[in-house]
């Protein structure tokens, strides 16, 4: 509660969140109501941001869009905390030729740049938003699952940890009870650090017509509509363009003071000891 800044930024990641939950109830109009008489409208008190090219209500498409992005955002995360959890504790654990061939792996997922390798799969899978999840998923948990390997690594070398395999717990007993809450504490904070990441992921895709489709309310996919106006109407790009700054800000800012906050909470735990 000291800390104004994380209150602040906490402040507009809740309103974000609220924003997408509510939207049916904060946007005045549907997202796909066209209304071609009335496209480019300006900005009025019935149309807050006016209208795009079809006559469609921007501000609630922005509205609308906020759900689309957090949603792909956030299961993305999720698959890639599941796969690399898993992985990254099996690697870690058992180690020797089981460990080689996790790794090895790993390395493959790796070496090519994560974009490049996201067109990829979309390529195989084809095109649409749960392909885009996937694609970005599998383009992202071998960086994670290695983290999770180091972690466990050092993790399972503690005292509290042998002797609880001295007292004969099982081994899924002590990587769920002694091990998995350290690695979680650290990958959670990692993945907040990611996530503004994965988001330019999503929009980049979309706006490249790869990921979420058109007429789906979606930042990327606003973008892609209002390019071809550019230059008569460039407000229709710098709206879905700037609550994508904000959103990657505030994702990547929480990222940054959380792990603040846990080296300083670490440093503290070794000066005691």
């Amino acid at each position: 509660m000291k800390d104004k800044g994380l209150i602040i930024l906490f402040s507009l990641l809740a309103i974000i969140i609220l924003s997408a939950v509510f939207a049916p109830l904060i946007a005045p109009y549907s997202p796909y109501d066209v209304d071609i008489t009335n496209k480019f409208a300006p900005v009025t008190s019935s149309h807050i941001l006016g209208t795009d090219h079809l006559g469609r209500d921007v501000f609630s498409r922005i509205v609308y869009g906020t759900r689309m992005s957090l949603i792909s955002v956030l299961a993305t995360i999720l698959i890639v905390l599941l796969l690399s959890l898993i992985v990254g504790s099996i690697a870690g654990f058992r180690g020797g030729l089981f460990d080689s061939i996790l790794m090895r792996i790993c390395d493959v997922f790796l070496t090519f740049p994560t974009f490049i390798l996201a067109l990829f799969f979309i390529g195989v899978l084809g095109v649409g938003l749960i392909n885009v999840i996937i694609a970005i998923a599998l383009t992202h948990w071998a960086w994670y699952a290695r983290i999770v390997r180091s972690i466990v690594l050092e993790t399972k070398q503690k005292n509290y940890v042998i002797a609880a395999k001295c007292l004969g717990s099982s081994r899924l007993k002590i990587v769920l009870k002694h091990i998995m809450p350290k690695v979680l504490s650290q990958v959670v904070i990692l993945a907040t650090l990611d996530l503004g990441h994965m988001m330019l992921h999503v929009a980049g895709l979309s706006f490249l017509g790869l990921g979420v489709q058109a007429p789906t309310a979606e930042w990327g996919v606003m973008i892609n509509d209002a390019a071809p106006y550019i230059r008569e109407h460039p407000e229709l790009m710098l709206y879905p363009g700037i609550c994508i700054f904000i959103t990657v800000a505030v994702f990547n800012s929480i990222g940054e003071k959380l792990r603040d906050r846990y080296d300083k909470m670490q440093y503290s735990r070794e000066g005691e000891i």
